[in-house]
């Protein structure tokens, strides 16, 4: 029987360890590699092209989202699944529409884990009971002023302060500022996901 190989992806040791830990007791499971931040998961990932990563959505250098979706690119028929400490939809959101297959909270326990795991590597796609409520739940959107939407417009076209501060005719801090309003007020941990909640509650045109 071949064994389902795992690339494990977070840049906490001691999570990398007792995931290794978990999976080494697995017969059908092995690990094949490690990663600390997004940009080593991505050369793993296309050096090992292992069936199943386990994805931090919070990494340094580069988040999970944005390396599922360069991973997912690449690699259609590696399957990820995401891990998340996180109480907020969008960013699980986000991943999910970047290509993940399964999501899961680090606080799941060990079976709900390893189910992902073999759920995923069959094909099919694996949302934890507790990732399903948060997604439910979905607060309103917050009201934005003309400016914040033409700020966040320019967010979701993938601008950077400067070409944001250069298409409104505003300085770079006051651009930035603005950016930095946006993320508080839509509850956002980074643009990537400032973006994905502006695209589903439809506060700027996709």
């Amino acid at each position: 029987m071949n064994k389902i190989s795992i690339l494990i992806a977070d840049d906490h040791k001691i999570v990398r360890m007792g995931l290794k830990s978990l999976f080494a007791a697995e017969k059908d499971l092995t690990v094949v590699g490690e990663a600390d931040d997004g940009d080593v998961t991505i050369r793993q990932a296309l050096k090992l092209k292992p069936d199943i990563i386990i994805m931090d959505l919070m990494m340094p250098k580069m988040d999970g989202v944005a390396a599922t979706a360069e991973i997912h690119a690449k690699l259609p028929d590696t399957k990820i699944v995401v891990l998340t400490s996180y109480s907020t939809s969008d960013t699980i959101a986000a991943a999910l529409a970047a290509g993940a297959a399964g999501a899961v909270m680090k606080s799941a326990d060990d079976s709900t884990l390893l189910t992902a795991v073999r759920t995923v590597a069959t094909g099919k796609r694996f949302i934890s009971p507790e990732v399903k409520g948060i997604l439910a739940f979905d607060p309103p959107a917050p009201a934005l002023s003309p400016r914040q939407q033409e700020v966040l417009a320019s967010l979701v076209k993938g601008f950077n302060n400067t070409e944001i501060a250069n298409q409104l005719g505003i300085s770079k801090t006051v651009a930035k500022e603005h950016v930095e309003t946006l993320l508080v007020k839509l509850d956002a941990a980074n643009r990537t996901e400032a973006v994905a909640i502006a695209i589903r509650k439809h506060l700027v045109k996709a």
